[in-house]
């Protein structure tokens, strides 16, 4: 009997290319999948709440597949891990509904994008912050946050993505967002975002139209209607998915 599963993923996504598989390239899907196929005994397709892109870590990405294989949800865990590289680990496994798809399903979604603020960052911080010494104002920074929450046409934030042509009945670039808050935490800039769908490098390209508020190319009491550079990705995070 076929069964649906559902597990919580958390990586460090440096030495990757991205969730979504692509060939000849190491992906997080990609390598998630050949684990699920060697238990299963054939290839299984392992869907996943958003696709992150290159670079990008997760805290707890949700995905899901089918198998015909009954072994228990804790042993399939823990036989997951085990074979596994350390840079991408299950944190829980559970089954769910036949029909249960992690990226249709989710109602909110929550990212977090760190700035190092202070001269010299610390090689220990390298990989999961954006270096960025420079003068900001960072008052208008975090005022500017507030006019990306509600719902808005977020086509000025969204790079080109292959989906718009697979999936055409999906291309609407409208999103809601729940919450847009930064705050200066130490040495660090944390961006954090909650919003019910992000659209490709938006979030890093919201965090790039903040940096060009705080250094005064922006303004900070409307929404833009062209967005700053992208942030470099090594600075995202994928915090959690919510669902009902």
């Amino acid at each position: 009997m076929s069964r649906r599963i559902r597990i919580t993923v958390a990586y460090e996504g440096t030495d990757f290319h991205g969730w979504q598989i692509q060939p000849g390239l190491p992906t997080i899907q990609g390598t998630v999948e050949e684990i699920v196929a060697g238990i299963e005994g054939r290839h299984v397709r392992v869907e996943a709440s958003g696709r992150t892109d290159a670079g990008v870590h997760a805290l707890a990405q949700v995905a899901a597949f089918t198998i015909d294989n009954p072994i228990p949800p804790d042993n399939l865990r823990r036989a997951m891990n085990r074979l596994l590289p350390a840079s991408v680990r299950i944190l829980s496994v559970e089954e769910t509904h036949a029909d249960f798809h992690p990226r249709f399903h989710a109602v909110a979604k929550t990212y977090r994008y760190t700035i190092f603020r202070d001269e010299v960052c610390p090689p220990v911080e390298w990989r999961y912050v954006y270096h960025h010494p420079y003068p900001l104002n960072e008052a208008a920074m975090m005022q500017a946050c507030k006019v990306y929450e509600g719902e808005h046409d977020f086509t000025a934030f969204a790079a080109a993505d292959q989906n718009d042509r697979v999936e055409p009945e999906k291309t609407s670039k409208v999103r809601t967002i729940f919450n847009s808050v930064l705050e200066r935490q130490g040495n660090k800039l944390i961006y954090t975002v909650r919003g019910n769908g992000f659209l490709k490098h938006m979030v890093r390209n919201i965090v790039g139209t903040l940096l060009e508020t705080g250094r005064g190319n922006i303004d900070a009491h409307s929404l833009p209607k062209k967005c700053g550079r992208t942030a470099p990705a090594k600075g995202l995070t994928m915090v959690s998915v919510e669902y009902d």
